[in-house]
């Protein structure tokens, strides 16, 4: 088997392939066109597209694909061959600077939002140069953005893009302050955990609301869940061992730096983290992630869910965005340093972050708001729906400390011994970790936990960039303006944290008496994707988007549109695929039970007189009431499905909210109910002892 260092980024085209295949020329031009954000000449695109092809056609290729993250949330591909027709009836392999630099899609079969009606198909294709291509299942893919005709963003890359392009440009301008003139680029670098539950793929197949709805609408509780707290970094089991080195491997393939591996909290579920990457790289490389950990799960016979609650009663699934942002030099701008307290460009870039957080509250709610979500945000596993951030005690103080005018007392760490002998004393951090909150400092980065597992983290990630840029624009204009830049820089840092220190909760976010106290400070509760969703055109996000150039107000209309689109969609799925299997399984199953008790007193009477069957009695009468109650709401349900598929727009989205979800809560009390005293043999479906523990 060959070593890690030898198979990472083989399906690559990456540095070390240009830099051997290109002529040196070329290469170097390539190198600055990216650095500098330029547009690719033909001449240059044609030897690129010559060696990329030749490249690929050695790895086994034999079609190319413009591979780009449409607003599906998912990616999307269309294959077209490298054979050209020869004179003397044969084909050569070809593959032009046009084909690698643009292709043409039909933009009116993706969501748009209205920007694209059916009639206006055309979409165009761009590659993003600054992201890799590699080779898939025989086909070299392009990294590209996706637009329309017109110009509008149809995908979730290109806001990334522009996004990136608003604080680079913005940070460049606070460093150049400070003195730092060596610093040419400065980026967002992103580490998306990723969380997924691996289930048997028999099981799976058995379960129709598994495979139309990617989670369980019904399942009473098993009697054993976490509780134990014995998965969470459990010993892996050899199936899931199998699992995992070969999603390590194809992922290492494919250049993506998969680092952490192990068992979550929940009963099959897990976690992979990677090492950071700049932010669209980032999420190229997660969408890849979530592609391969599915595929690779059905070669084993399991089935990768990535659903962020696919199962009551434990822990959902979330991503965690590690973000940081870093210059070329190698700084990383969010590294207090051991004396936070005197770097001054550290805290004006954390209070920057406060104060972005604290004025956008609704875009971060809304860049992970989304059914699945709203399952999984508030419970005891994930934060809370309210935007709350976690800068522990050391760094709180030190902005206490500045507000107040007092000198800062610095804590010493100090050691933590262990009482045996054999056990080295170990230096102990300055502040403990808090997994409560939805966006939490922690050591030289911000950890952004709410996005749910299915997420493209290029949503969250185009808002975070642009609303820490406006406020280093508005930073950057007070210190060009001033005459003595330290004096501005303390007061800047000062007045930031005494307007915006509300958004700081060191404490726990579970708890009921935060959520007053939250509401006390003014911030906002959102608790679903229907009250978050709106905000995309409040006035001042229009402003704020379109002030750097991110999303227009057509824009940011369309993907309010479309989101509202895929939460009535995705509620209409899974109401439908409940009414069916209730009135297909379910109902026929605890009749065919009922029946055969029934049958099963008669006979004991018959045969044995008088006996008592009050057992069987009781459990009859339960689950006919169990029956009566679940046909009674699963005709409720219909109508509440067709009062509401009968709505447009923001209503339909609040009918299928309010009335057709409370609904699908109710039905399933019932039916959880009847399944514990149903046989199993009578169950239409395999339980969550069926799919939770038999990997």
């Amino acid at each position: 088997m060959s070593s890690v260092t030898e198979i990472f980024g083989c399906d690559v085209f990456n540095d070390e392939v240009m830099k051997a295949r290109l002529p040196e020329e070329t290469y170097k031009a390539l190198k600055k066109t990216i650095k500098e954000n330029k547009r690719l000449d033909i001449n240059m695109a044609n030897i690129i597209a010559t060696a990329m092809k030749d490249w690929a056609v050695e790895k086994g290729a034999t079609h190319f694909t413009h591979w780009f993250q449409p607003l599906t949330g998912v990616t999307a591909e269309k294959h077209d061959g490298f054979i050209t027709p020869a004179a003397d009836g044969k084909v050569i392999m070809e593959f032009s600077g046009k084909e690698l630099v643009k292709g043409e899609s039909d933009a009116s079969s993706f969501p748009s939002g209205g920007l694209r009606a059916t009639f206006e198909a055309r979409g165009y294709t761009v590659w993003d140069s600054t992201s890799y291509a590699f080779v898939k299942d025989g086909t070299l893919c392009i990294p590209t953005a996706f637009c329309s005709y017109g110009g509008e963003a149809l995908d979730k890359k290109t806001p990334l893009l522009r996004s990136m392009d608003a604080i680079r440009t913005e940070a460049k301008r606070i460093v150049k302050l400070f003195g730092n003139e060596n610093i040419k680029n400065i980026f967002t670098t992103v580490g998306p955990e990723q969380e997924y539950f691996l289930i048997d793929k028999e099981m799976y197949n058995r379960r129709p609301d598994l495979i139309f709805c990617g989670r369980t609408l019904m399942g009473a509780r098993p009697p054993k869940g976490q509780e134990m707290d014995d998965h969470y970094y459990g010993v892996i089991r050899p199936r899931v061992s199998a699992f995992m080195k070969e999603l390590d491997t194809e992922l290492w393939k494919l250049g993506i730096l998969a680092k952490t591996k192990h068992n979550e909290a929940a009963p099959a579920q897990h976690e992979m983290a990677p090492i950071f990457t700049t932010s669209n790289i980032a999420a190229d490389h997660n969408q890849l992630t979530m592609e391969v950990m599915k595929k690779i799960a059905e070669k084993h016979g399991l089935i990768c869910i990535l659903h962020e609650k696919p199962f009551a009663g434990v822990n959902g699934s979330g991503k965690h965005n590690n973000w940081a942002l870093s210059t070329d030099t190698g700084v990383n701008l969010l590294d207090p340093g051991q004396t936070p307290e005197d770097n001054a460009q550290f805290l004006l870039f954390l209070t920057a972050v406060i104060k972005a957080v604290d004025l956008n509250q609704d875009l971060l709610r809304l860049s992970v708001a989304s059914a699945g979500n709203d399952h999984r945000l508030g419970a005891n596993e994930a934060p809370p729906a309210i935007i709350s951030m976690f800068l522990g005690d050391d760094l709180t103080e030190v902005l206490d400390s500045i507000e107040s005018g007092k000198p800062f007392i610095k804590h010493e760490a100090g050691v933590m011994k262990f009482g045996a002998r054999a056990l080295p004393a170990i230096p102990k951090d300055n502040t403990d970790r808090n997994r409560t909150s939805p966006f939490a400092f922690t050591g030289n980065k911000f950890e952004f936990r709410m996005l749910g597992s299915t997420l493209s983290i290029s949503d969250p990630n185009t808002v975070l960039n642009t609303i820490v840029a406006d406020v280093l624009a508005e930073f950057a204009d007070r210190l060009e303006a001033t005459d003595d830049f330290v004096n501005e820089v303390n007061t800047i840092i000062k007045e930031t944290y005494r307007e915006h220190k509300r958004i700081i909760f060191n404490g726990d976010g579970y708890s009921a008496a935060w959520e007053l106290e939250a509401k006390e400070r003014g911030l906002l509760n959102l608790r679903s994707t229907v009250d978050a969703v709106v905000h995309w055109i409040d006035t001042k996000n229009i402003e704020l988007f379109e002030r750097h150039k991110v999303l227009n107000r057509v824009e940011l209309q369309c993907r309010l549109d479309i989101a509202l689109e895929n939460y009535c969609k995705t509620i209409h799925i899974e109401a439908l695929t409940l009414i069916d299997m209730v009135s297909k399984n379910i109902i026929p199953a605890i009749s065919r039970y009922i029946n055969d008790l029934s049958v099963c007193v008669v006979n004991k009477k018959a045969a044995f007189g008088e006996i008592d069957c009050e057992v069987e009695q009781k459990i009859i009468a339960k689950l006919n009431t169990y029956l009566k109650e679940i046909y009674t709401l699963v005709r409720k349900l219909e109508k509440s499905v067709a009062a509401a598929d009968s709505m447009h727009g923001l209503e339909e989205a609040k009918a299928y909210n309010r009335s057709v979800n409370a609904l699908m809560g109710e039905l399933r009390k019932p039916i959880d109910a009847a399944e514990l005293i149903t046989a199993k043999d009578y169950w239409p479906f395999p339980d969550y002892s069926d799919l939770l523990f038999t990997i």
